[in-house]
């Protein structure tokens, strides 16, 4: 007899049995209540994931890390669907359940809560009730005592434990490159997370994230533990058989895709050019690169023999790098001088000198009616906040009112987060230049070189033109 043979009340019951006794079956109901109108499309890598938390449930295994790209459906399978399928079946366990930002934790727990409240679950699940006295938006209890609480990292979980702690994406992409953001996840995991659990040798901890360093929380926790591990490359680099339940495996090549039908190549292809090498590697490969030496490759520079004239509405920007103290000569000040041209930016000049504050306010002025900038640039911090004073104060002649910036993250960060513009060929360096050689030997031994002036100066010029883009600037001139 076919399905659609079957009573609708038969039919009904059916499935009602099938996500009592199937979390495959479970999950994908629970995405139709959470993503209506949206195709369920089944894929081998989620059945990979399914056999892997089925096992943290029946204490096969109780360290599991799953390492895969954005957006294939982790956190619907394991920060959503897992906790309730957890408290369906037991109604007393106890899940803690973090995640990098307090926003992103009460979303996942909203979601949870509302496939919990579906009238399926109340009728698959008749002995599971969330608790009406203890149910707030981020932590609920069923009247059995058991139930979720959510947590974001580095918050306090006083109180709070479990049997079950699912961590989901503990670092944000942006705060990968900096040590202090990675070196205040691990902590926060030795010395405030892994202590909730109830029973340390039994209990379950499921790390499930993208790959975003050679020392975030993957690598960290490996250090201590056995942890069995789930890879789930975009694209696969070798030959490997992964479980996907019931003594089945999938076959996967070198070249074969996660998820062909939802992310073609077409698709992976360009947001690798988009990414960069650098963060695809770790976000979609899991394969993090060691920063030292990848940050910036010289062959990702196009070169030029002649920059092309300017016009219509090209510019001329001058970003500069002003040492921290202007009666210091121990720092370097920097200004380069770009020709922004479409969607191309020509690296024109380099100046690097030693100065003191006389000669650099002098220096600025020259170099800014030597190459007739539009558009200049000015870190708005130490010498630099001084300076735009300064030159606004007491406006030189042909001198543009300069701009004052606020960069971002520190040094390695911001760089990075431009370094797909450098290696889609949008930077172009000029093939003869007095300054270059000096020029390149920083670029490639940041961030390991003795100074980093030039490389700050570059990466102040492309965050501007990245913050102007984003707000959409559409001047040609800068305001005199």
């Amino acid at each position: 007899m076919s399905v659609a043979n079957i009573p609708v009340v038969d039919q009904r019951r059916l499935l009602d049995d099938l996500c009592r006794n199937d979390f495959a079956t479970f999950v994908h109901r629970a995405f139709c209540e959470l993503v209506p109108g949206h195709a369920y499309k089944p894929n081998w890598h989620l059945f990979a994931i399914f056999h892997a938390l089925e096992r943290c449930r029946r204490g096969e295994t109780n360290r599991l890390i799953i390492t895969m790209p954005p957006r294939h459906l982790k956190s619907i399978c394991a920060s959503v669907a897992l906790p309730a399928y957890l408290l369906a079946l037991d109604p007393t366990v106890r899940v803690v359940a973090a995640s990098y930002s307090t926003e992103l934790a009460n979303k996942h727990a909203g979601d949870c809560r509302r496939v919990m409240g579906s009238p399926w679950y109340r009728r698959t699940f008749p002995r599971t009730r969330l608790s009406r006295i203890k149910n707030q938006e981020h932590n609920f209890e069923t009247t059995r005592g058991g139930g979720r609480f959510s947590t974001s990292v580095g918050a306090t979980l006083t109180g709070r434990g479990g049997g079950f702690i699912v961590i989901d994406d503990p670092l944000k992409p942006e705060d990968a490159l900096s040590k202090t953001r990675r070196e205040a996840v691990n902590s926060w995991f030795d010395s405030t997370l892994y202590s909730r659990l109830d029973d340390k040798s039994k209990d379950v901890i499921i790390l499930i994230m993208q790959r975003l360093h050679v020392e975030d929380l993957v690598a960290h926790v490996q250090k201590t533990e056995h942890w069995e591990h789930l890879n789930l490359p975009a694209i696969a680099e070798v030959e490997e058989r992964v479980a996907v339940g019931n003594g089945r495996y999938h076959e996967r090549l070198p070249g074969d895709l996660l998820h062909p039908e939802r992310e073609p190549i077409e698709i992976i292809s360009a947001m690798q050019r988009r990414m960069g090498s650098y963060n695809f590697s770790a976000q979609y490969q899991q394969q993090p690169i060691p920063p030292e030496g990848e940050i910036i490759k010289l062959r990702w520079f196009r070169r030029y023999d002649s920059a092309p004239a300017k016009s219509g509405r090209d510019r001329i920007v001058q970003s500069w790098d002003t040492a921290s103290k202007g009666e210091e000569l121990s720092d370097y000040c920097v200004c380069t001088t770009w020709l922004l041209h479409g969607d191309e930016h020509y690296l024109l000049n380099v100046f690097r000198e030693q100065l003191d504050y006389p000669e650099l306010r002098r220096k600025v002025i020259e170099q800014a009616q030597a190459f007739r900038a539009d558009t200049i640039v000015i870190e708005d911090k130490g010498t630099g906040t001084g300076l735009l004073a300064d030159l606004r104060a007491n406006r030189p002649s042909g001198v543009r009112r300069p701009i004052p910036y606020n960069p971002l993250g520190d040094k390695l960060t911001r760089i990075a987060t431009h370094s797909a513009l450098i290696e889609a060929g949008q930077v172009l360096l000029p093939a003869r230049a007095s300054w270059l050689e000096a020029f390149e030997q920083e670029m490639l031994l940041f961030p390991c070189g003795s100074n980093d002036d030039q490389v700050d100066s570059v990466s102040q010029y492309l965050g501007w033109h990245a913050d102007r883009d984003r707000h959409g600037v559409t001047f040609i001139h800068d305001p005199i």
